[in-house]
């Protein structure tokens, strides 16, 4: 028998907290409440759930430092919530390691509707034993670990995502929009400016890159290539 997927819901608000655990609830999850940053971290450490959906403005830690704290120590799908609509603020969650950013107020079907798809995104990645080789690089899916010139080098798991496709995929053109649409899902309505704030990220990470024969190129007026000579 498949084992039923925890959702932990992460907000103040207990009217939002309850309408949300009755829509997951109708859909065969089990969900778990918390009403502080602080509390949910602990409660996260004792029995992680399969995935997160956290509030930003929380009592004790609001949620940019719960999300910065649990992808230190783990991968697990977070979906941040948040009253905000900002793109600074989307970016950022995402740079902090988010899968996905849903703006209040939301309908909850379309809540479902993502948090199934990032469970369905996060299922392969986490089943998935696929190592990648090149010179002076080695990316494991299993472990979510990317080894630079001798050194495990730190990554949030979505620029791991973003290195792995492209690797994946050696000397093939992606858009900005093809990006999003495999690594986040074609049900993410980011910004495009996401996916070069991920590509800098991993080019200032693998510098030297060039030398060994192989780099992130931008395609100018296109998008990027993992380009291997």
């Amino acid at each position: 028998m498949k084992e039923k997927q925890t959702i932990m819901v992460v907000d103040d608000d207990p009217n939002i907290a309850q309408l949300v655990k009755l829509y997951l609830e109708k859909e065969g999850y089990g969900v778990t409440v918390e009403t502080r940053g602080d509390e949910a971290l602990s409660a996260f450490q004792k029995n992680p759930p399969s995935l997160l959906l956290l509030d930003i403005m929380l009592p004790g830690m609001d949620g940019w430092q719960v999300c910065r704290a649990i992808r230190q120590i783990s991968t697990i799908p977070i979906i941040m919530l948040s009253a905000k609509d900002e793109t600074f603020d989307k970016v950022l969650g995402l740079e902090l390691g988010a899968d996905d950013y849903v703006t209040k107020p939301f309908e909850g079907k379309e809540l479902v509707a993502r948090v199934k798809a990032v469970l369905r995104r996060a299922a392969p990645a986490e089943a998935e034993k696929d190592t990648l080789s090149f010179p002076g690089l080695t990316i494991s899916v299993e472990k979510y670990e990317v080894h630079f010139q001798g050194r495990i080098v730190e990554m949030p798991p979505k620029e791991l995502e973003v290195l792995y496709f492209l690797a994946a995929h050696q000397n093939r053109v992606f858009t900005r929009e093809q990006l999003l649409e495999q690594v986040w899902g074609f049900d993410f309505f980011g910004d495009s400016r996401t996916v070069d704030v991920h590509i800098k990220r991993l080019r200032e990470k693998l510098q030297g890159s060039e030398a060994l024969g192989w780099q992130i190129r931008t395609v100018w007026g296109v998008g990027y290539k993992f380009e291997v000579k």
